[in-house]
């Protein structure tokens, strides 16, 4: 079942919420994914007595209401680790939690636990966490994509309905498509930060991860309720999806993306999707993406100098991990971050404090800010044209565990066609849309203009009811 068709189930009596999550815990404690870092079984037990009373005395607080949901780690949860995989909070519990997980629970929906990911959300494939990869349940010997690794898998794997994930330049959008499930990045502003442990703040978004866009969509409406305590968050009524079709729609097709550098299937699938939207009456038309040789550098000049930024906090003194040896205040900084972070999160910080420093700031920084707002006019141009545009996630599917972890330019190159989204604050949504010749999954994504999740919406459920790819879960777990 979806989460909706479980909720319908568990609203109308036809099976306990408690039942429903002893269930989860089964299929997560017998997983070999490696998706969970954490467990609340005793909270969610507790919490799952509360929802079936309120059922019993028919109390309606959502359509997800008593739906399992598990919570990306750098999303903070009261009472429950928040570790954002790395070793330097691996024993911090936070003391509040983050806005969009207190609406979920405001709707009756219930914290299974934590998920796995890239440490510090710093990576494509959630292989730099300290706590061990995660592996793509479709072939446990592929990675999951990254960062939000464990949020995919988890849902691919049958482990959980529902996820929440972050997306900074592809994190959520990038493992739905290696792990085969939906997912939705956000307008910058649709949902509120507040508790999302930073890692590039003008970037970073949550958003919902599911096997269907209607359950995404039911759970997007939840989590983009209003917010006092960030003021990025600027939505002044939450979304409500009604619409379901794509007639009349204008799709733009960005041929330089299927020119090179492209997987043959993953360029077949996506292109197959495309007829797909064309038969449900949308008008295709193709175009060349400006500024795709620049997206990349420009992404990761900003996102590695805000990440200096964010990540300087923990020094080993305020909370975190602070290492034993002894010595000045200097040498202890030094020792507990060199310990306490892993070499992917080292590196970008020292990217980042490279381009900001005296000297390099101007050549680097300031000229990726300037490539970014060149990126958002560009964006404003072609959606004068077109309501959305259809390109692929990735340029390949889910790579070998091990495979390019010396190699990061791969890793990054594979978040050419996700980026430039992140960079113009742009929703996104992240379908699957066949699989390639070793039957791992493919995907296409959906690029709207800022705040129009509800035309992505629309489309993307066009196309689900088209296609059976939504359907099909990993190893044909049910």
């Amino acid at each position: 079942m979806t989460a909706l068709e479980l909720s319908a189930a568990m609203q109308a009596k036809k099976i306990g919420v408690a039942e429903v999550l002893q269930a989860q815990f089964t299929r997560v404690e017998q997983s070999q994914c490696n998706a969970f870092l954490a467990l609340a079984k005793e909270r969610a037990f507790a919490r799952a007595h509360e929802i079936q009373a309120k059922i019993d005395a028919g109390e309606v607080l959502s359509p997800l209401m008593g739906v399992p949901i598990a919570i990306k780690d750098n999303i903070s949860t009261k009472d429950i680790a928040t570790t954002c995989a790395s070793k330097m909070l691996q024993s911090y519990v936070p003391v509040f939690s983050a806005t969009a997980v207190e609406h979920l629970e405001h709707a009756g929906m219930i914290v299974l636990g934590k998920l796995n990911m890239d440490e510090f959300a710093m990576g494509g494939s959630s292989e730099t966490g300290h706590f061990g990869a995660v592996r793509n349940p479709w072939n446990v010997d592929c990675v999951a994509g990254g960062s939000s690794g464990g949020s995919a898998a988890a849902v691919a794997a049958g482990d959980v309905p529902l996820t929440l994930g972050s997306d900074t330049g592809g994190s959520i959008r990038q493992p739905c498509a290696f792990c085969g499930t939906t997912g939705i990045k956000p307008t910058y502003g649709a949902v509120s930060r507040y508790g999302l442990v930073a890692y590039a703040s003008s970037l970073d978004q949550i958003g919902p991860i599911g096997r269907d866009i209607n359950d995404c969509a039911a759970l997007l409406e939840i989590i983009s309720a209003a917010c006092d305590n960030d003021n990025t968050y600027v939505m002044q009524q939450p979304f409500c999806f009604d619409r379901s079709d794509c007639q009349g729609m204008r799709i733009g097709l960005p041929r330089n993306y299927f020119a090179s550098g492209i997987a043959d299937d993953v360029k077949q699938s996506v292109l197959a999707a495309a007829r797909e939207f064309e038969a449900a009456g949308a008008h295709i038309e193709e175009f060349d993406m400006p500024l795709m040789d620049e997206m990349i550098q420009a992404y990761y000049v900003i996102a590695c100098a805000e990440a200096s930024s964010n990540l300087s906090r923990y020094d080993g003194l305020k909370y975190g991990y602070r290492s034993d040896e002894t010595g000045d205040l200097q040498t202890l900084y030094k020792v507990s971050r060199s310990e306490g972070l892993g070499l992917e999160v080292k590196r970008r910080i020292m990217l980042g404090s490279f381009v900001l420093s005296s000297g390099y700031y101007d050549a680097y920084y300031k000229k990726a800010l300037q490539v970014r707002a060149l990126i958002k006019q560009a964006y404003d141009e072609l959606f004068a044209r077109f309501d959305m545009i259809l390109s692929p996630v990735a340029p390949t599917t889910a790579y070998k565990l091990g495979e390019n972890v010396d190699d990061p330019m791969t890793m990054y190159m594979g978040d050419i066609y996700t980026v430039s989204v992140n960079l113009a604050g742009l929703p996104a949504v992240s379908l699957p849309c066949g699989f390639d010749k070793q039957g791992l999954p493919v995907g296409l994504q959906l690029i709207g203009n800022a705040f129009d999740e509800a035309k992505l919406v629309a489309a993307a459920r066009a196309y689900q009811r088209r296609t059976d790819f939504h359907t099909k879960l990993a190893g044909g777990a049910q």
